[in-house]
């Protein structure tokens, strides 16, 4: 019975004097690492050793916010949304909504709008149009220490 590790046929035994002929190239040919690959199994690549969590040296630069530096995350994207203002309907009422249909909102008109980003309210501001399409215009911003907290 012939070992399943040796090559029976000319062109395997052609594959694996090249794979012996690679690995003594490289240094680091053992009759293991061929028979393994001959084998069908991959050698086991060298673990690089484990370093301890409290050995690497931590951040201690700081913004001006109090907190740890923002650099890293300045160029996240972020979703950022107006509200003109909310009310609660009925699905009934919902479902009968067509053009022209006009939905009262909970705000005055001439009141600011929110702006919230990623869902947080970060500043208050009045619609404009520029270059003929709408914009705001940020009248009241809450200010960045005060975002950074209600953000953690």
């Amino acid at each position: 019975m012939a070992d399943e590790n040796q090559p029976t046929s000319p062109e395997e035994q052609a594959l694996a004097d090249e794979w012996a002929a690679a690995l003594a190239e490289a240094g680091d040919a053992s009759q293991d690492d061929i028979d393994a690959l001959m084998g069908g199994a991959a050698p086991t690549p060298p673990r690089a050793p484990m370093e301890e969590f409290g050995s690497s040296p931590k951040p201690s630069a700081t913004s001006g916010l109090e907190g740890p530096n923002l650099d890293v995350i300045l160029d996240i994207p972020v979703s950022i949304s107006m509200e003109v203002g909310s009310t609660e309907i009925t699905i009934r009422n919902l479902l009968q909504l067509n053009q022209g249909s006009v939905v009262e909102l909970d705000r005055l008109a001439g009141e600011p709008l929110d702006v919230l980003v990623n869902g947080t309210l970060i500043a208050h501001g009045e619609v404009v149009v520029v270059n003929e399409k709408f914009g705001i215009r940020l009248t009241d911003v809450i200010s960045p220490s005060e975002r950074i907290k209600k953000l953690r």
